[in-house]
């Protein structure tokens, strides 16, 4: 099922391409009356009731962000996240009807963006889906970027940190595979290098909202970085600890642009 936003680029938008969301949930009704919200709301909405059905899509549409539900029939929405996140950038909602503490911290070791518990209103989701969009490459920016002949960049150590194609290389050019709640957070730390960021700080630059749950998510984010870019991730050399204050990147001037 595919629904069209409508604000479409006949009514005087001609050439802006919208946010293209993708929802995959088992309850047709459910999954039905979300589309048919966020395509009010004027993004392009696409829908798949398996997992199966969404990598068929995938296959042949990018998209934005994703709005998977993780409990479904065959391949759980968890599976289905990893898998999406090794094709493209993407933001990922997490639907759940548990909405249990384990099933938050698993889906944030994955690299979930946000997550939303069941049942949920609309208007919810939407303002949901409008964080996480924020936090995403622009729609208007996925064809723009090959054309930019001056990048952001930083170097440190032996990677090379492109920020604006979003890419991490390492030694010999090779790409450091990364999801995009960890390059978020990567790039928050090398725009304020060697500034000592309270996990408040980090939560309200990746548009966190400052809680408990957050402090937590910053927390696994910065874990999964360090096994990425630090040689011995209990004795960082780039993104050290502050004990009591938050956390620092120290990036020597040579290193920086």
């Amino acid at each position: 099922m595919f629904i069209p936003n409508l604000l479409s680029t006949e009514s005087g938008s001609e050439g802006v391409v919208r946010a293209r969301i993708v929802i995959v949930e088992d309850e047709p009704d459910l999954r039905d009356a979300v589309a048919e919200y966020l395509g009010a709301a004027g993004y392009d909405v696409a829908t798949a009731e398996t997992a199966a059905a969404a990598r068929s899509l995938v296959e042949t549409q990018a998209f934005h962000l994703a709005i998977l539900d993780i409990a479904m029939p065959g391949e759980d929405g968890l599976s289905l996240g990893r898998w999406l996140r090794s094709k493209m950038p993407i933001g990922i909602i997490y639907a759940t009807a548990a909405g249990t503490a384990i099933d938050r911290i698993v889906g944030l070791e994955l690299g979930a963006d946000d997550y939303i518990v069941k049942p949920y209103e609309l208007r919810e989701v939407l303002a949901r889906v409008r964080s996480v969009l924020r936090r995403v490459p622009q729609p208007t920016e996925l064809g723009d970027r090959k054309a930019r002949t001056e990048r952001r960049s930083v170097a440190f150590g032996p990677f090379q940190a492109d920020l604006d194609g979003r890419l991490v290389t390492g030694a010999n050019g090779a790409v450091i595979d990364m999801a995009k709640s960890e390059f978020d957070v990567l790039e928050v730390f090398l725009t304020r290098a060697n500034r000592l960021l309270t996990r408040a700080a980090i939560s309200e630059a990746i548009g966190f909202t400052e809680d408990p749950e957050s402090s937590r998510a910053v927390d696994i984010r910065i874990m999964r970085l360090r096994k990425k870019i630090e040689t011995d991730p209990a004795n960082p050399k780039f993104l050290r600890t502050v004990r009591g204050e938050g956390y620092i990147f120290s990036l020597p001037a040579r290193d920086g642009n």
